[in-house]
């Protein structure tokens, strides 16, 4: 049976790349010294002494961290607020984190607090009011109560956004709105999260875009392709990347081996085996030069160089070389 496009896995890989907050102390980024973990400022100043054996970003003020192969979490002062307990802890979202014990998952409050008691297969993050949980090989939505409000029946189940949230019936993909009511009936091969009042879709192995009536508003044609930001979206023609705005129109010709959404004006893009960084125009704005990279977080974008992994700015400028 599939899972979630939004199961707790794909949280936690996604985690180093989400934007990150912190209004008291500012943004801080992990980094690893030796074999330990701990957390730099946006100066490439040590903000939290390399202590963990894993560490991962910022959201809400908390960041989880492993240690004796347990996962907790640490404030922005370094202080740890919940003790390490679990065997995964997923970033926090709208107060609360997906955690795994015992096999099953549940959420806690930033108090370390169960508000949801460890029992679900599987579970995604909350987003306008409902999270996504699995029970039994079908999925379904619960509210910060832990009341059941869309039974499971699905066999995969999306994060909600701008009111609707992708469902899996019958090997097809439609929509639900916040009651479980099917707005867009099941009839594509896959469907993603709508962004800017725009899903990808996939219908007869191409992806397209939908609007939130289900029109197709730029026909299946694509290979891949990446949710809109800001007007516009990365799309994969044959074996290249490019990106297209609203209309479907093409404002950067496909060029690249790789290409991901727009973050903070960027958008990381990749030639020759090596991740660069690109503007609105598909000009390089840093070479073409990292083996891995991340995209802009609050100024910083998180890079990988022969497996050591570093900071850099916009301008492509080291805040932290890179380390192992």
């Amino acid at each position: 049976m599939k899972k979630s496009c939004l199961s707790l896995s794909l949280l936690l890989a996604l985690v180093s790349i989400t934007s990150i907050f912190n209004s008291v102390a500012g943004t801080l980024y992990p980094v690893v010294v030796g074999d330990r973990w701990g957390f730099v400022d946006k100066s490439g100043t040590l903000a939290i002494n390399p202590q963990f054996d894993r560490a991962e970003a910022f959201s809400s003020g908390l960041a989880a961290f492993r240690l004796g192969g347990q996962w907790g979490y640490v404030d922005a002062t370094g202080k740890i607020v919940i003790n390490p307990q679990f065997e995964s802890a997923a970033p926090f979202a709208n107060g609360l984190a997906v955690v795994e014990l015992g096999g099953r998952y549940g959420f806690v409050n930033q108090d370390g607090q169960y508000v949801v008691n460890p029992q679900y297969d599987a579970a995604g993050a909350f987003s306008e009011g409902r999270a996504a949980v699995k029970l039994k090989r079908r999925w379904g939505y619960i509210d910060k109560s832990s009341t059941v409000i869309i039974p499971t029946q699905f066999e995969s189940a999306g994060e909600f956004s701008e009111g609707l949230a992708a469902f899996e019936l019958g090997d097809r993909w439609g929509f639900i709105d916040l009651s479980g009511k099917i707005v867009i009936n099941p009839q594509f091969d896959k469907a993603e999260a709508f962004s800017g009042t725009l899903a990808a879709i996939k219908l007869n192995r191409r992806w397209g875009f939908i609007d939130k009536n289900g029109q197709i508003v730029i026909n299946p044609q694509f290979e891949e392709v990446r949710p809109f930001v800001k007007g516009v979206a990365p799309v994969r023609i044959g074996s290249r990347w490019g990106f297209v705005d609203i209309a479907g129109k093409i404002t950067v010709n496909p060029q690249f081996d790789g290409a991901d959404s727009f973050v903070q004006d960027l958008a990381r893009v990749k030639l020759a085996g090596r991740w660069g960084f690109v503007d609105k125009n598909g000009r390089y704005v840093i070479n073409p030069q990292f083996d891995e990279a991340g995209s802009f977080n609050e100024g910083l974008a998180r890079v990988k160089v022969s497996r050591k992994t570093g900071y850099v700015d916009e301008n492509g400028r080291y805040i932290w070389n890179p380390t192992n």
